[in-house]
């Protein structure tokens, strides 16, 4: 990683505990986002993003050009689809998901041999936008959040109303171990990102931008502040390296000294806050009033020959990903994701989906035994509390959980505000599964209010 001793005396905000795991960013730090070839098929999930899924706009044996829109939204939580590729629409059917479920698909048969331009969209002026017209095209493009989470990118520009918001955060951070997707696309797409950071400030009225960048990545400082005007309303700051440096509670804390209360969202202190990779594709895609088509997968681990960023059409089968990169496994090899909020593909007909930002490969090696997976008892270490960035007490709720005292875990030990970013299973010495008890805990919570 390149140190930069002229940027040695920034800011290094950061918040309390949290954890300090291996990044692994060597693998692909330095390696430039290289395109992949396109697959014979692309799956299409209409359900790859938080909110209802899109309706089909298109039918068995039709054409479709790349960039041509293939299903809109179904509603204001909803986002459309558009084609990575020209060909012909194969089918609409039931396919494999990453966690499992099988949901509706469009299945696209991509032509042989296409040059594959890009033939929608038209220059607009995004500078005489206003900020409903924003939010709209945003949602046109059909942009969710690209960091993970996958909520569309419009619905947070919907701020209700008495929320003045004064600052944009964008979270560059990536502290995330093993990706690089973040600090690539930093270094090479600064100047959108910047645009990107401009029009979401635009669409929120926001007086400035702030990009948060961890302090193993000060390459990417250096490359955003040289596009930076003079007296900018956009700023990059570093943040001291520390996971999970990225989640956006932790972000306002580190950058603004600023805490968002529990069970509230940014925009109740006056924030708005996107992922880097979010805010370079506003800036990339808004201009020429395109959709989203692809993204940049790290993918990365010891169990692939050619580790690297790559730029991945939506809908790029991981069976065809691997065999492009140099893999022989199979299914309990694979995280999509990182290695701490990622979670095991279910089979390798997944497709890459907007939200998925990396793969991890593990080998043999990598796999943990069922010793190693042995559970012991809670010895009352400790170690959960020193770890939980949102000050919670993982050991009590995790015997909680043991009960089934679910209610009590939600009601007087703030469940709900944890985030699920496995700071405490990392550190547990008993290796107890906390981060999987909350997730039933929480489910089981939601079943009772909606039947309530």
């Amino acid at each position: 990683m390149t140190t930069l001793s002229h940027l040695s005396g920034l800011f290094r905000g950061t918040f309390r505990h949290g954890i300090h795991p291996p990044d692994n960013k060597h693998f692909t730090a330095s390696r430039p986002i290289e395109r992949l070839p396109f697959s014979r098929e692309l799956v299409l999930p209409l359900s790859q993003h938080a909110g209802k899924p899109s309706v089909p706009l298109v039918r068995k044996g039709q054409e479709v050009a790349r960039g041509e829109p293939i299903a809109k939204a179904d509603g204001f939580v909803s986002v459309p689809l558009h084609a990575p590729a020209s060909g012909v629409i194969k089918d609409i059917r039931l396919m494999p998901s990453a966690r499992g479920p099988m949901v509706e698909s469009v299945i696209l048969e991509v032509y042989p041999g296409d040059p594959q331009d890009i033939l929608y969209g038209a220059e607009v002026d995004t500078e005489a936008m206003s900020p409903k017209e924003i939010t709209q095209a945003v949602q046109d493009t059909g942009l969710v959040g690209l960091g993970g989470a996958a909520f569309p990118t419009h619905v947070k520009l919907a701020v209700p109303e008495g929320n003045p918001i004064h600052t944009v955060l964008i979270n560059g951070c990536e502290c995330e171990p093993f990706l690089t997707t973040d600090h690539r696309l930093m270094l090479e797409q600064a100047e959108d990102l910047v645009k990107g950071t401009r029009i979401l400030m635009r669409a929120m009225g926001a007086e400035r931008g702030l990009i948060g960048v961890e302090d193993n990545k000060l390459d990417a400082v250096e490359a955003i502040r040289n596009v930076l005007e003079p007296n900018d309303t956009v700023s990059v700051k570093a943040v001291q390296t520390k996971y999970p440096q990225g989640a956006e509670k932790m972000l306002a804390k580190s950058l603004l000294n600023v805490e968002i209360p529990p069970g509230k969202l940014p925009f109740s202190v006056g924030l708005g806050v996107f992922n880097v990779a979010t805010t370079a594709q506003i800036g990339q895609l808004l201009p020429m009033n395109r959709g989203v088509i692809e993204r940049v997968v790290t993918v990365t681990g010891p169990g692939v020959e050619r580790p690297g960023n790559y730029m991945v059409p939506i809908g790029t089968p991981i069976r065809f990903l691997l065999e492009c990169l140099g893999f022989e496994g199979g299914t309990r090899h694979l995280i999509m994701g990182g290695p701490m909020m990622g979670g095991t593909v279910s089979s390798l007909d997944t497709p890459i989906t907007k939200g998925c930002g990396g793969l991890l490969v593990l080998n043999e090696h990598q796999l943990t035994t069922e010793e190693q997976m042995r559970r012991y008892p809670c010895i009352n270490c400790g170690a959960c509390v020193e770890a939980c960035p949102m000050l919670l007490n993982p050991c009590e709720l995790g015997r909680l959980a043991n009960k089934a005292r679910y209610d009590v875990m939600a009601e007087r030990y703030h469940l709900n505000d944890c985030f699920e970013c496995g700071s405490c299973s990392y550190v547990c010495p008993a290796a107890i599964p906390l981060v999987q008890y909350f997730r039933v805990a929480k489910s089981a919570n939601r079943e009772r209010a909606a039947a309530s």
